[in-house]
Protein backbone atom coordinates (compact mmCIF):
# COMPACT_ATOMS: atom_id res chain seq x y z
CA UNK A 1 0.00 0.00 0.00
CA UNK A 2 2.79 2.06 1.12
CA UNK A 3 4.66 1.63 -1.87
CA UNK A 4 2.06 2.50 -4.39
CA UNK A 5 1.44 5.46 -2.46
CA UNK A 6 5.21 6.18 -3.02
CA UNK A 7 4.65 5.82 -7.00
CA UNK A 8 1.37 7.25 -7.72
CA UNK A 9 3.20 10.28 -5.41
CA UNK A 10 6.48 10.07 -7.77
CA UNK A 11 4.30 10.00 -11.49
CA UNK A 12 2.61 13.31 -10.14
CA UNK A 13 5.82 14.93 -9.45
CA UNK A 14 7.00 14.04 -12.91
CA UNK A 15 3.71 15.15 -14.51
CA UNK A 16 3.58 18.69 -12.91
CA UNK A 17 7.13 19.43 -11.19
CA UNK A 18 9.27 20.32 -14.77
CA UNK A 19 6.33 22.21 -15.81
CA UNK A 20 6.81 24.38 -12.69
CA UNK A 21 10.09 24.60 -12.33
CA UNK A 22 9.79 27.59 -15.38
CA UNK A 23 7.45 29.25 -13.38
CA UNK A 24 9.81 31.54 -11.35
CA UNK A 25 11.72 32.09 -14.59
CA UNK A 26 8.53 33.39 -16.18
CA UNK A 27 8.02 35.45 -13.22
CA UNK A 28 11.50 37.12 -13.05
CA UNK A 29 11.21 38.10 -17.05
CA UNK A 30 7.90 40.03 -16.05
CA UNK A 31 9.17 41.52 -13.20
CA UNK A 32 12.09 43.00 -14.90
CA UNK A 33 10.81 43.07 -18.35
CA UNK A 34 13.61 42.26 -19.90
CA UNK A 35 14.57 38.25 -20.60
CA UNK A 36 18.16 38.61 -20.94
CA UNK A 37 20.28 36.13 -19.92
CA UNK A 38 17.38 33.26 -20.70
CA UNK A 39 17.75 31.83 -23.82
CA UNK A 40 14.66 31.58 -25.92
CA UNK A 41 16.09 28.25 -27.68
CA UNK A 42 15.50 26.43 -24.72
CA UNK A 43 11.87 27.18 -25.48
CA UNK A 44 11.97 25.71 -28.99
CA UNK A 45 13.72 22.61 -27.72
CA UNK A 46 10.59 22.13 -25.00
CA UNK A 47 8.42 22.38 -27.67
CA UNK A 48 9.77 19.95 -30.48
CA UNK A 49 10.76 17.50 -27.90
CA UNK A 50 7.81 17.34 -26.34
CA UNK A 51 5.70 17.71 -29.37
CA UNK A 52 7.69 14.64 -30.83
CA UNK A 53 6.86 12.85 -27.63
CA UNK A 54 3.41 13.00 -27.66
CA UNK A 55 3.66 11.46 -31.42
CA UNK A 56 6.31 8.51 -29.84
CA UNK A 57 3.41 7.74 -26.68
CA UNK A 58 0.57 6.87 -29.85
CA UNK A 59 3.34 4.20 -30.98
CA UNK A 60 4.89 3.38 -27.35
CA UNK A 61 2.07 3.28 -25.00
CA UNK A 62 5.09 4.77 -21.89
CA UNK A 63 3.99 5.45 -18.56
CA UNK A 64 0.88 8.56 -18.96
CA UNK A 65 2.96 10.59 -16.29
CA UNK A 66 5.56 11.10 -18.96
CA UNK A 67 2.63 11.94 -21.73
CA UNK A 68 0.99 14.02 -19.44
CA UNK A 69 4.17 16.12 -18.23
CA UNK A 70 4.87 16.47 -22.34
CA UNK A 71 1.01 18.15 -22.21
CA UNK A 72 1.42 19.91 -19.66
CA UNK A 73 4.78 21.33 -20.50
CA UNK A 74 3.43 22.38 -24.47
CA UNK A 75 1.37 24.83 -22.42
CA UNK A 76 4.33 26.19 -20.13
CA UNK A 77 6.60 26.61 -23.19
CA UNK A 78 4.22 28.69 -25.11
CA UNK A 79 3.50 30.86 -22.08
CA UNK A 80 7.43 31.42 -21.63
CA UNK A 81 8.01 31.93 -25.39
CA UNK A 82 5.23 34.88 -25.38
CA UNK A 83 6.92 36.26 -22.44
CA UNK A 84 10.27 36.54 -23.81
CA UNK A 85 9.12 38.08 -26.84
CA UNK A 86 7.20 40.35 -25.07
CA UNK A 87 10.11 41.45 -23.08
CA UNK A 88 13.16 40.23 -25.82
CA UNK A 89 16.68 42.34 -24.96
CA UNK A 90 16.95 45.88 -26.99
CA UNK A 91 19.73 44.81 -28.82
CA UNK A 92 18.14 40.90 -29.80
CA UNK A 93 18.81 40.06 -33.07
CA UNK A 94 15.26 40.90 -34.24
CA UNK A 95 14.98 44.71 -32.96
CA UNK A 96 18.46 45.05 -34.88
CA UNK A 97 17.42 43.02 -37.87
CA UNK A 98 20.90 41.05 -38.04
CA UNK A 99 20.27 37.48 -37.35
CA UNK A 100 22.73 34.81 -38.54
CA UNK A 101 20.00 31.97 -38.46
CA UNK A 102 18.94 30.53 -41.86
CA UNK A 103 15.27 31.66 -42.20
CA UNK A 104 15.93 33.63 -38.87
CA UNK A 105 14.75 30.19 -37.33
CA UNK A 106 12.99 30.67 -33.69
CA UNK A 107 14.38 34.92 -34.15
CA UNK A 108 11.23 36.02 -35.44
CA UNK A 109 9.35 39.42 -34.73
CA UNK A 110 6.08 37.96 -33.97
CA UNK A 111 4.37 35.01 -31.99
CA UNK A 112 2.19 34.25 -34.71
CA UNK A 113 5.54 33.03 -36.61
CA UNK A 114 6.25 30.84 -33.86
CA UNK A 115 2.51 29.28 -33.98
CA UNK A 116 2.78 29.20 -37.85
CA UNK A 117 6.18 27.04 -37.42
CA UNK A 118 4.75 24.99 -34.68
CA UNK A 119 1.14 24.09 -36.59
CA UNK A 120 2.94 23.24 -39.74
CA UNK A 121 6.00 20.88 -37.52
CA UNK A 122 2.81 19.00 -36.06
CA UNK A 123 1.16 18.06 -39.32
CA UNK A 124 4.64 16.57 -40.76
CA UNK A 125 4.68 14.73 -37.92
CA UNK A 126 1.15 13.59 -38.44
CA UNK A 127 1.24 12.49 -41.85
CA UNK A 128 4.80 10.74 -40.67
CA UNK A 129 3.02 9.06 -38.19
CA UNK A 130 -0.15 8.01 -40.44
CA UNK A 131 2.51 6.76 -43.08
CA UNK A 132 5.11 4.90 -40.84
CA UNK A 133 3.45 4.66 -37.54
CA UNK A 134 2.94 0.54 -38.08
CA UNK A 135 7.04 0.77 -38.32
CA UNK A 136 8.76 -0.41 -35.02
CA UNK A 137 11.68 1.27 -36.26
CA UNK A 138 10.00 3.82 -37.53
CA UNK A 139 8.62 4.46 -33.50
CA UNK A 140 12.32 3.95 -31.95
CA UNK A 141 13.77 6.53 -34.06
CA UNK A 142 11.01 8.78 -33.14
CA UNK A 143 11.97 8.19 -29.73
CA UNK A 144 15.38 9.07 -30.08
CA UNK A 145 14.54 11.80 -32.05
CA UNK A 146 12.20 12.79 -29.10
CA UNK A 147 14.12 12.34 -26.21
CA UNK A 148 17.36 13.29 -28.06
CA UNK A 149 16.07 16.71 -28.64
CA UNK A 150 14.68 17.31 -25.14
CA UNK A 151 18.22 16.26 -23.70
CA UNK A 152 20.05 18.83 -25.48
CA UNK A 153 17.49 21.19 -23.49
CA UNK A 154 20.61 23.00 -21.38
CA UNK A 155 23.06 23.20 -24.12
CA UNK A 156 22.14 26.96 -25.45
CA UNK A 157 21.83 27.87 -22.19
CA UNK A 158 25.55 26.75 -21.37
CA UNK A 159 26.12 28.72 -24.78
CA UNK A 160 24.73 31.76 -23.71
CA UNK A 161 26.38 31.62 -20.09
CA UNK A 162 29.83 31.04 -21.84
CA UNK A 163 29.28 33.82 -24.34
CA UNK A 164 28.16 36.36 -21.66
CA UNK A 165 30.68 34.62 -19.05
CA UNK A 166 27.80 35.55 -16.71
CA UNK A 167 24.52 33.35 -15.18
CA UNK A 168 22.99 37.01 -15.35
CA UNK A 169 19.14 36.43 -16.08
CA UNK A 170 19.10 33.15 -15.74
CA UNK A 171 17.47 31.91 -12.53
CA UNK A 172 18.85 29.67 -9.31
CA UNK A 173 15.41 28.20 -9.02
CA UNK A 174 15.64 27.01 -12.97
CA UNK A 175 18.92 25.72 -12.05
CA UNK A 176 17.99 24.21 -9.22
CA UNK A 177 15.06 22.90 -10.83
CA UNK A 178 17.02 21.41 -13.95
CA UNK A 179 19.34 19.53 -11.88
CA UNK A 180 16.91 18.03 -9.20
CA UNK A 181 14.89 17.26 -11.87
CA UNK A 182 17.19 15.67 -14.07
CA UNK A 183 18.15 13.59 -11.39
CA UNK A 184 14.61 12.48 -10.05
CA UNK A 185 13.60 11.37 -13.10
CA UNK A 186 17.11 9.55 -14.16
CA UNK A 187 16.48 7.25 -11.33
CA UNK A 188 12.88 7.23 -12.11
CA UNK A 189 13.21 5.80 -15.46
CA UNK A 190 15.66 3.45 -14.00
CA UNK A 191 12.98 2.51 -11.54
CA UNK A 192 9.70 2.40 -13.71
CA UNK A 193 12.42 0.35 -16.33
CA UNK A 194 11.14 3.23 -18.99
CA UNK A 195 12.44 2.60 -22.83
CA UNK A 196 16.09 2.77 -23.08
CA UNK A 197 15.62 6.24 -24.77
CA UNK A 198 14.61 7.66 -21.58
CA UNK A 199 17.71 6.29 -19.51
CA UNK A 200 20.03 7.00 -22.26
CA UNK A 201 19.05 11.17 -22.83
CA UNK A 202 18.61 11.85 -19.05
CA UNK A 203 21.83 10.86 -18.52
CA UNK A 204 23.47 12.74 -20.88
CA UNK A 205 21.03 15.62 -20.18
CA UNK A 206 22.04 15.26 -16.49
CA UNK A 207 26.06 16.06 -17.38
CA UNK A 208 25.13 19.32 -19.13
CA UNK A 209 23.46 20.36 -15.88
CA UNK A 210 26.42 20.15 -14.03
CA UNK A 211 28.54 21.62 -16.40
CA UNK A 212 25.88 24.86 -15.93
CA UNK A 213 26.46 23.96 -12.27
CA UNK A 214 30.04 24.38 -12.71
CA UNK A 215 29.44 27.87 -14.84
CA UNK A 216 27.90 28.92 -12.17
CA UNK A 217 30.46 28.62 -9.61
CA UNK A 218 33.27 29.96 -11.85
CA UNK A 219 30.94 32.98 -13.54
CA UNK A 220 28.47 34.11 -11.28
CA UNK A 221 25.61 36.59 -11.88
CA UNK A 222 26.80 39.44 -12.57
CA UNK A 223 25.00 41.60 -15.51
CA UNK A 224 27.29 41.42 -18.65
CA UNK A 225 28.75 44.14 -20.78
CA UNK A 226 25.70 44.31 -22.87
CA UNK A 227 22.79 44.99 -20.32
CA UNK A 228 25.43 47.63 -18.64
CA UNK A 229 26.14 48.99 -22.32
CA UNK A 230 22.03 49.27 -22.72
CA UNK A 231 22.20 51.20 -18.98
CA UNK A 232 24.63 53.45 -20.57
CA UNK A 233 22.36 54.61 -23.00
CA UNK A 234 19.57 54.86 -20.96
CA UNK A 235 21.56 57.27 -18.74
CA UNK A 236 22.92 59.31 -21.99
CA UNK A 237 19.01 59.64 -23.42
CA UNK A 238 17.75 60.73 -20.38
CA UNK A 239 20.57 63.31 -19.98
CA UNK A 240 20.04 64.69 -23.43
CA UNK A 241 16.26 65.10 -22.61
CA UNK A 242 17.00 67.17 -19.66
CA UNK A 243 19.13 69.18 -21.71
Amino acid sequence: MVATWISTLASIGMAVGPPLVYADQAYSIVRKQDSTGFSRDVCAILLLANITRCFFWLGNRFELALLFQSLFMIVAQLALLYICIRYRPRLSPENLGASTRPFSFWQWVTYTQYIEFLAAFILCQAILFLILGRSDVFISVLGFVALGLESTLPIPQLISNYKQRSLYGFRMSTLIGWFGGDSFKTVYFFLQNSPLQFKACSIFQLSIDCAIVLQRIVYGNAPPATVLMEDDDIEQALALAEE
